[in-house]
């Protein structure tokens, strides 16, 4: 850089192959205005056209101050010590005076003098500090050579004196700028927030992690800002005043360790922090300042809450009898360990195609209405996408279009992410688990998590649930064919031991008179025992999977058709009315024999229970991708406690034992075993007045 000449001279103009360069030099950031006028000095005092003044970092020599330096100044303001003349003065400790640059062997080789080829003289003065130690150097450079008087060197000497504080403060600056950086490096690696005020409460310090702690919100100037205190808490939920504020009680002296602070707020995730905060003295023993360190604990606290929130699921489900009775105490603990709003758990039916809300449960502070349909279609809503897709689903706003929740329920509900989670046994779905927030949140792999871990304990609860049930119904079943053989089987054995016994007792006449009547009863009861022989056996194979189902299409609207006027053939001289309800076709994959089987079991019954005559109704329609048979009767009907009874073997109701409806009670088992073969259900429904509906559901499409 080329500097001013002193007032009263003339500009200097360097000769080619002198100081001079072209182009415009880069002043370093090291460089000084006093250090500048300073050169300036050395040069008009020594009689020369430039002046430099250096200091010395190390093995280093860079410029300070310069005047009518016109070098690039990144060739000449950071060179090596030992390529310099400076590196021979501070080896010496003495001025260094040189005549003429271009015969002086003491130039170095590697020197920018030689570089550059540049000629004149040099007039050098080392500068030191207090300690005697050189931390500079003073030079005059003249373009040509220059025969130094002892005026020039006392000139340089004395601006050497006068470099000495400006050298040393140059580096008690860059030595405080060093510490700095290392200070603000080491703050900033911290992970916890830092933040420092003044004695007036001026914030004045701020470090990476609290900027980011403060979640990209403008960071408040100070203390008396409303924003440094908006939405914190402490422990127990009471907001924090002014007064309140780590950093203010700082500056009156305190010393804070681990105090709890809660910053919360709807719109927003709650987050926990412990806070450390103590006043800064002044040498005076006077508060200059204070400081605090701000630690998020809330991870920490959401994994102590995972726990309480798993430890909560698992006692509530070792409490149920039942996943729909557990369902509002899961829920709960699922909303409140998530600081969530809303949750809601649903269950599977397959053959139906449908998902049905089992359960459901909301803060007891939210006011806007959630409304919970009954059931979904498959695919249909975030539950019936969740068991489509088979995968956790996180939707950042449900407010929005293709949220696969319905704007009205979304604008009255007022929730906004959601979380559906598949609850499955394997791969066998079971239900789905869904969360509601009222912010919108990004996703995050532990809430995930958690939730995974949750629909996993309420598949093994299911699952178990099965089980045991399996199991009662096992040792039920054994039960029920000891008294099988101890009432079905005898009983008709009886009969064709005594009449048997009869003949063979019975002379001639009485055989020609009883002996067809005999042997009747006989046959009769023979045919019976083969019966339930045959069920028996047709039963243990379906179980066993070693009976053959095989899934065609069929036109189940014909099978029931063959079917009921099979009946109604049957019953032509009973006081019986058969009517149907039927479509034209109802194609859907089944086991046409097996089906006709089903059929013709619970027309028998509807006729058998019904001995007094009365109403049977069969209707057949489809229910989206799923097709609803019903079988009604006015009989003489099912309890309700003995509904489920009916299907598990064997087991027949009390009316009709009291009204001796004859019958093994394997015609519902049997039909049972073959429907879920077609991954269909069959259940007794509600029905208005006496009798009763049986409810068969099969899917349309194979499965």
């Amino acid at each position: 850089m080329r500097f001013p000449p002193a007032r009263g001279e003339e500009p200097w103009t360097p000769r080619t192959g002198d100081w001079h360069h072209d182009s415009t030099p880069h002043r370093g950031l090291l460089t000084s205005g006093a250090a500048d006028q300073l050169a300036a000095l050395i040069a008009r005092a020594a009689r020369a056209p430039a002046g430099l003044v250096h200091f010395v970092e190390g093995e280093r020599l860079r410029i300070y101050g310069g005047y009518g330096l016109a070098v690039r100044w990144e060739d000449v303001a950071d060179t090596q010590l030992k390529d310099t003349l400076a590196g021979l003065l501070i080896e010496t400790g003495e001025p260094l005076v040189i005549g003429n640059l271009a015969t002086d062997p003491r130039v170095p080789p590697g020197s920018p003098i030689r570089a550059h080829g540049m000629t004149g003289a040099y007039l050098g003065y080392p500068v030191r500090d207090d300690t005697g130690t050189i931390v500079g150097i003073c030079c005059a450079l003249d373009t040509e050579p220059h025969e130094w008087t002892d005026n020039d060197v006392a000139a340089v000497a004395e601006a050497a004196h006068v470099s000495t504080l400006l050298i040393t403060e140059q580096i008690a600056r860059l030595e405080i700028d060093r510490q700095r950086r290392f200070l603000d490096a080491v703050v900033d690696s911290l992970h916890d927030g830092v933040t420092a005020c003044d004695a007036d409460g001026n914030i004045v310090l701020v470090n990476a992690r609290m900027q980011k702690l403060w979640g990209g919100a403008q960071v408040p100037g100070g203390l008396d800002d409303e924003a440094a205190i908006a939405g914190l808490t402490d422990a127990d939920g009471n907001p924090i005043r002014r007064d309140d504020i780590g950093l203010f009680r700082a500056l009156r002296g305190e010393r804070l360790r681990d105090e709890e602070l809660v910053l919360q707020g709807r719109g927003r995730r709650t987050r926990y922090y412990l806070v450390d905060a103590q006043p800064i003295l002044g040498p005076d023993g006077r508060t200059v300042g204070a400081v605090q360190a701000v630690q998020d604990v809330t991870r920490r606290r959401r994994a102590e809450r995972f726990r309480t929130c798993e430890l909560a699921v698992v006692t509530a489900l070792a409490a149920a009898r039942t996943v729909e009775a557990a369902g509002p105490r899961v829920l709960e603990a699922v909303v409140r360990t998530l600081g969530w709003t809303h949750a809601e758990l649903w269950l599977v039916d397959e053959p139906a195609g449908v998902i049905r809300s089992a359960a459901s449960w909301h803060s007891p502070s939210w006011q806007a209405d959630i409304d919970v349909p009954e059931e979904l279609p498959f695919g249909t809503g975030l539950p019936g996408r969740a068991w489509q897709a088979g995968k956790p689903l996180w939707i950042r706003d449900v407010g929005r279009p293709q949220s696969l929740i319905s704007p009205e329920t979304a604008a009255s509900s007022k929730l906004h992410t959601a979380l559906a989670i598949p609850v499955r046994n394997g791969l066998e779905p079971l239900g789905v688990l869904v969360a509601f927030a009222d912010t919108i949140e990004d996703p995050e792999d532990e809430l995930v998590a958690l939730m995974s871990g949750i629909s996993a304990q309420i598949a093994q609860f299911i699952d178990r649930r099965v089980v045991e049930d399996l199991t009662l119904q096992l040792t039920r079943s054994k039960n029920e064919y000891l008294a099988l053989v101890g009432h079905e089987l005898r009983t008709p054995l009886t009969s064709i031991a005594a009449y048997t016994e009869l003949l063979r007792d019975a002379d001639a006449d009485t055989l020609i008179k009883d002996g067809p009547r005999l042997l009747e009863v006989i046959d009769r009861n023979s045919t019976q025992l083969r019966h339930i022989i045959n069920e028996l056996l047709e039963l243990s194979a379906l179980d066993t999977g070693h009976a053959s189902v095989q899934l065609t299409p069929v036109n189940l609207a014909e099978v029931v058709r063959e079917s009921v006027q099979g009946t109604r053939d049957a019953v032509a001289d009973e006081p019986v009315t058969l009517v149907d309800d039927l479509p034209a076709e109802l194609v859907l994959p089944g086991d046409r024999k097996r089906l006709r089987q089903v059929l013709d079991n619970l027309l028998g019954n509807a006729v058998k229970y019904s001995p007094d005559g009365g109403r049977i109704k069969v209707t057949l329609r489809t229910v989206g991708r799923t097709a609803e048979l019903a079988v009604s009767d006015t009989g003489i009907g099912v309890s309700q406690e003995e509904r489920e009874k009916m299907f598990t073997g064997l087991y027949r109701t009390s009316r009709a034992r009291d009204r001796a409806i004859p019958g093994s009670g394997l015609g519902l088992t049997l039909s049972r075993a073959v429907v879920e073969r077609h991954h269909g259900t069959i259940e007794l429904t509600d029905h208005e007045g006496p009798g009763t509906t049986v409810l068969v559901r099969l899917p349309l499409d194979a499965r």
